[in-house]
């Protein structure tokens, strides 16, 4: 019923065709593996302030893939943020606690979403390996 579900909504609002499903969900996983990377890479550089510039660029990657990219990015970053207020909520005892974070994290997961420079959120001192 599910996958069902997930057809008829890539079919009517995605406007994935019948030739299209194999490049929407080939999109679809490589945006995610490009999201993963960029997380991936932000628990690697281990910088402060930077998490606003990995996630606008894991969005600008996907976003770059095409329609599944974009709507793997759409998809996981809304996930992170309720799971994260989730966790804050119920786990942690704290109502409002980081709420200008996942501001601001959805301001530049917008952003590259948008397909604008990532770069724009790039703290300095970042090493060129990111």
């Amino acid at each position: 019923m599910r996958l069902v579900t997930i057809l008829v909504f890539c079919s009517l609002f995605m406007e994935v065709t019948g030739d299209g499903w194999y490049s929407f969900f080939k999109e679809a996983i490589q945006g995610t593996w490009d999201l993963w990377r960029a997380y991936r890479d932000n628990l690697e550089a281990n910088y402060q302030n930077s998490d606003r510039y990995f996630w606008a660029r894991g969005n600008f990657e996907a976003q770059q893939r095409g329609t599944g990219g974009i709507w793997a990015a759409k998809i996981i970053s809304t996930s992170r943020k309720y799971f994260q207020g989730l966790l804050n909520r119920f786990y942690f005892g704290m109502r409002d606690h980081g709420q200008e974070s996942l501001e601001s994290t959805r301001e530049a997961e917008e952003w590259g979403r948008s397909g604008k420079n990532p770069n724009h959120f790039r703290p300095q001192g970042l090493p060129e390996k990111f």
